[in-house]
């Protein structure tokens, strides 16, 4: 769920413009990497969440252990690598949003701020 909450608010309003112009630019201090990244890592683990979940339901229909073994440490690894990148995403996205100016952002202040500390959030859950 958080993973999906980080990548609503940074595809709904995580890209605006300026009054003078049409072109988008990332809220992050017009850094697109940022915003690429909280949306990479939010689809990312919304997938393997579906995919592990579709794991534990089958699970126990699995009889060769080994495959349960390797099921297991890829989930386990899984959350681990993914705990690690989210808290680096949550690193970037922090001090992307500290270096933004005030005057850069006009909508889209509190999507920001809700895709970071639900980056942060992330952290604990995976």
């Amino acid at each position: 769920v958080f993973a999906l909450i980080v990548f609503a608010c940074l595809v709904g309003e995580g890209y605006t413009n300026l009054p003078s112009s049409s072109e988008l630019f990332c809220v992050f201090n017009h850094n697109e990497d940022a915003c690429r990244y909280g949306i990479g890592i939010g689809v990312l683990a919304f997938l393997a969440c579906i995919f592990f979940f579709m794991v534990d339901i089958y699970f126990p229909q699995i009889s060769n252990t080994t495959d349960r073994k390797y099921l297991v440490l890829a989930d386990l690894g899984f959350s681990g690598l993914w705990t690690f990148l989210w808290f680096i995403g949550f690193c970037f996205l922090t001090n992307q949003w500290a270096w933004t100016r005030a005057e850069d952002v006009h909508v889209g202040a509190d999507s920001a701020r809700a895709a970071i500390t639900f980056s942060f959030f992330s952290i604990f859950s995976w």
